[in-house]
């Protein structure tokens, strides 16, 4: 039985800091990919980071490059988005998923989800 069980979420004013966090189990973390996407109210969900699965490959959204970081700990079957300047316009539900293999920007493509966190930024 795969999990996937996202913390760190909060309230944060504009040009604050949080780090989301992944915790995956159920599954050999190594051989998959992870990535972040959120959804924001009345929008579709939108990708914003992706990893491979030896902490190389990373790929970030433009609308995120230069304030967000994601990293991996596989001997912690965990996944971080370091997320820093944050602004209004990052609001939303932040999921991790896990899709076995290479890295994608594809919703469609990810295996398992995660129940997501919210994120909420005031200006």
């Amino acid at each position: 039985h795969v999990q996937l069980v996202e913390s760190g979420g909060g309230l944060v004013q504009a040009g604050g800091s949080l780090r989301l966090s992944c915790a995956a189990s159920g599954l050999t973390f190594s051989y998959y990919a992870m990535g972040w996407f959120r959804q924001a109210p009345g929008k579709e969900r939108q990708f914003v980071a992706t990893i491979r699965w030896d902490g190389g490959g990373a790929t970030l959204a433009d609308s995120v490059k230069g304030r967000f970081t994601i990293s991996r700990d596989n001997a912690k079957n965990t996944v971080y988005l370091q997320m820093n300047s944050l602004k209004p316009d990052d609001t939303a539900v932040y999921y991790c998923a896990a899709r076995y293999g290479a890295t994608s920007i594809l919703s469609p493509e990810y295996n398992f989800w995660g129940q997501g966190t919210q994120v909420t930024v005031s200006s």
